[in-house]
């Protein structure tokens, strides 16, 4: 059996919780017994506790706690344990005798606790904690990264140890079978998007305030165009920061604005066919999963050209320095032409098809069965 180690819920970590509910039901689709387990909230289900205490007893739950229902785990037959977030590596120190597979979606906090910029920076608490999660990836068996710019990292920054770790690229599939949708379909589900303007193009973002998602870029990009295109700019994901909300409005922009919170699959897909472009400038990333969701949907991306945006975008996306406003703001203009757009679409759709899912459990299963065979 492979065990897999998710996320502690209350952390509210949905993209890892999306990872680790995909690799079981993979896995299981594969025919290989797997079973996910993750720390419980126990002490962490306290809601009259502070933030601070509240933080503190959660680490409880997550360091003390659960290391004893993992060890308790071990006696079951468990051929390999899988720990899905690099972010719990420590939990792969104290097992003996069972391969760890550890999936690492990026180092920009050790990289940020280590000084490096990655728009990530560390408190004393948090340095600690990465060089923890460092130990931890040093005593796996494996690390397999989600692109080659993550590979690199761990290959610079964690020690081998006895030939230990080994380090894999295995790209992520989609979390969730996006595809292109019938124009009338696409409109049917938008319709529950009251500020959406019926026939009005938008162009969208998805994601959230992190400083390294740079959306105030994505304000001042959309600025630049308003002459040129009457379009409107949608922000699904984590709603603006007051700072934003004010941004927009010095820029002239906020009644052009429509924001969709922590929209589900469905609707997403449809902001993906509607959308005009996804305009994705972001500074750091891990992989970056909305750029395959959209491209998934037919919708031309516009990117970074740095690693790993440009590794995951392929040939399928418009890349542009994050700093060239001006430029993706040109490219945005560009694509209000349908013949052009039509053109970035079909070439999305070809990129889309390096990322099934399928192809992303042949790859772990590939790497488990090198360490266990009996997987």
């Amino acid at each position: 059996m492979v065990l897999l180690i998710g996320n502690y819920q209350p952390d509210q970590q949905q993209s890892m919780q999306r990872f680790g509910t995909m690799m079981l039901e993979g896995l299981r689709a594969a025919g290989v017994a797997a079973e996910l387990i993750q720390p419980e909230p126990v002490l962490g289900n306290f809601r009259l506790a502070g933030a601070l205490v509240a933080k503190w007893l959660a680490y409880v739950d997550k360091f003390v706690f659960f290391p004893q229902r993992l060890r308790a785990h071990l006696a079951k037959g468990t051929r390999l344990v899988h720990i899905c977030d690099h972010s719990n590596a420590m939990y792969g120190r104290g097992l003996r005798g069972t391969p760890v597979v550890v999936t690492c979606h990026d180092l920009l906090a050790v990289r940020g606790g280590l000084g490096e910029e990655t728009d990530t920076p560390a408190s004393t608490t948090g340095r600690y904690l990465q060089r923890w999660i460092v130990a931890g990836l040093e005593s796996a068996t494996a690390v397999a990264c989600d692109s080659e710019a993550t590979r690199r990292d761990a290959e610079r920054l964690i020690k081998q140890v006895r030939g230990r770790p080994q380090f894999h690229r295995i790209l992520l599939g989609l979390s969730h079978p996006f595809r292109a949708l019938a124009p009338l379909e696409t409109k049917q589900r938008l319709a529950g998007v009251p500020a959406l303007r019926a026939e009005q193009p938008f162009v969208l973002h998805v994601g959230s305030n992190l400083r390294r998602k740079n959306r105030e870029a994505i304000l001042r990009i959309f600025a630049r165009c308003r002459e040129g295109w009457a379009g409107q700019l949608v922000f699904a994901g984590e709603r603006l920061s007051a700072e934003l909300s004010a941004q927009a409005s010095s820029l002239g922009i906020a009644d052009r604005i429509v924001e969709v919170s922590s929209p589900e699959n469905d609707l997403l897909e449809a902001l993906y066919n509607g959308a005009a472009a996804l305009l994705f400038p972001s500074r750091f990333e891990g992989f970056g999963w909305p750029i395959i969701e959209a491209q998934a949907c037919g919708c031309p991306v516009l990117c970074s050209n740095t690693e790993p945006m440009a590794e995951v975008a392929g040939e399928g996306a418009l890349l542009r320095d994050p700093a060239d406003e001006e430029g993706f703001a040109h490219d945005l203009l560009r694509l209000s032409e349908p013949a052009e757009r039509a053109r970035w679409s079909a070439r999305a759709l070809a990129n889309a098809q390096r990322f099934t899912t399928d192809r992303m459990i042949a790859d772990y299963l590939e790497l488990y069965r090198s360490l266990a065979p009996e997987c």
